[in-house]
Formats: structure tokens, sequence, C-alpha cells
């Protein structure tokens, strides 16, 4: 499918699409008339992804590493798309990483944070060609950008570097009216959540049960967020209805976090 030549007025680019929050977000929008570029390593899980979609054959994966940004420039190449009307930067990895041999500082920060900078930058010039009168991006943070957990340094340290490119980015493009914000997500109902509160038993040899509701117990509201929500805010975010948003961090984790 990487022929197809797509519209350019309403082509959005996703990446992490082929799960979780970046499922969520590619369904949402696929019933808001956008064409979508859905692009992350597993291509298998992609097309899952798209045929899931509102007028499926109107979108399209794209498998690539967001670590190289050959591999970004190549696969927008190929799918012969003119503009991009938005960005959602979603893509990352999650876990915990020890100053050791088996050390995942590298590999964390490579994907979250210059591979999220490397979409953007590849993404740029699609973005300045697009006819909307504002083109938007989106990253997708987190709320330990906010919070310091033990073991999660390499994730903290990303996740906080997000929002200082946030800034950096809304205050240069501006003059291109790219509109650029980030999300700070909580807990979210995704495999990656459980992979954390999997980790968070074994650590204390606890069950997964009493895992969650001790995670809960630092949550006002005592709930993850669903998937939707994210996908539904970050809709309005890059819609018509809002121009004068940028350079901005939001917090949706239910009070988790009130700055």
């Amino acid at each position: 499918m990487t022929e197809k030549i797509m519209p350019s007025t309403k082509t959005v680019l996703i990446t992490g699409a082929g799960s979780g929050i970046g499922r969520s977000i590619a369904q949402c929008l696929s019933k808001n008339d956008y064409s979508l570029l859905l692009l992350g390593r597993n291509k298998d899980n992609l097309e899952i992804t798209r045929k899931s979609l509102e007028s499926a054959d109107k979108h399209l994966c794209i498998s690539c590493d967001i670590r190289s940004r050959n591999d970004i420039n190549n696969a927008l190449k190929k799918t012969k798309v003119k503009s991009l009307y938005a960005l959602i930067a979603n893509a990352g990895v999650g876990g915990e990483n020890n100053y050791s041999s088996d050390n995942r500082w590298q590999e964390i920060i490579d994907t979250n944070l210059t591979g999220t900078y490397n979409t953007i930058q590849e993404s740029i010039p699609y973005l300045k060609k697009n006819e909307a009168s504002f083109t938007k991006i989106v990253i997708l943070s987190s709320v330990l950008a906010r919070l310091g957990v033990p073991g999660y340094s390499a994730y903290c340290a990303s996740k906080a570097g997000l929002l200082g490119l946030t800034r950096s980015l809304a205050a240069e493009l501006a003059k291109d009216k790219i509109l650029v914000n980030a999300l700070c997500p909580g807990w979210v109902n995704t495999q990656m959540a459980y992979e954390g509160l999997l980790a968070f038993s074994e650590a204390l040899k606890i069950s997964k049960e009493e895992a969650f509701k001790q995670a809960m117990n630092d949550v006002p509201l005592g709930k993850m967020s669903q998937p939707d929500e994210i996908a539904q805010f970050i809709a309005f975010l890059i819609s018509n209805a809002q121009t004068s948003i940028t350079g901005q961090t939001m917090d949706i984790n239910n009070g988790a976090m009130m700055p």
C-alpha cells in the first residue's frame, strides 16, 4: 500500500500507531475525515490498526524506526504525500533502566526523545507546505515528566526533555503557523500501563491487584484514563476550532499531579 497517493490537505501522521494510545488516536481521527499515515516498527500491528479504522483503504501503514532520520525521510517519500496537516508524535518505549551492563538508558533516550525530534524535523517541510491556516504538532509526554520514580531515570528524563522540545519548537515555528503542544497522560488503560504494574508487583512481591490498588491510591479520582479520552483531546487540539494554543503542556492524569 505504500504507493498510494493520499489527499494533501488533511493528512495526519501518527507515530506509534500500532497499539495503545496511538491506535485509539487513529480510530478517533479516522471518524473526522482525516487521511492517516500510521507509523511504527511492527507492520503487522499497524495493519491491525488500519483495518479497525473508518474507510480503512484511505489510510496508509509505514514501517519505520524513528531513531533513524534516514528511515523516516525515506518512509515519508515512499508515501508520495505532498504535505501534512498534523503530526501526532506518540511513539515511545517504557520500562526501567539500571546503570549496569544491560543499561537501557540510550535505547529509551534515543527512542522517546531523539526519535521524536527526528520525526518532527523530517515532518516540518511537509507541515509548511500544507494549505491550512495553521498546522499542528502534538507530542505525547507523560506524567513522569513531572514526577520522579526510582529506576525510571531514562524514561523520566526523556519525557521531561519532550517538554523543553515542545516550548522551543513552538517559539521557533510560530512564524510558520505551526502550533506545537505536549500532553502528559497519567495512568492510561493500555498494555504498557499493565506491564508497569506487573513490574511494580514483582518488585514489591505483591499481587497485580494489590499493585493496582496502591497505584490508584495516589490518584485522587482513583482510576485510569481510557485511551479514547486522550484521543478525543488530541482531536480538539488539531481541529480548526483552536488556533491559539501553542507551547503548552496539558496534564491528563485524574488529579495525580496538580502543577
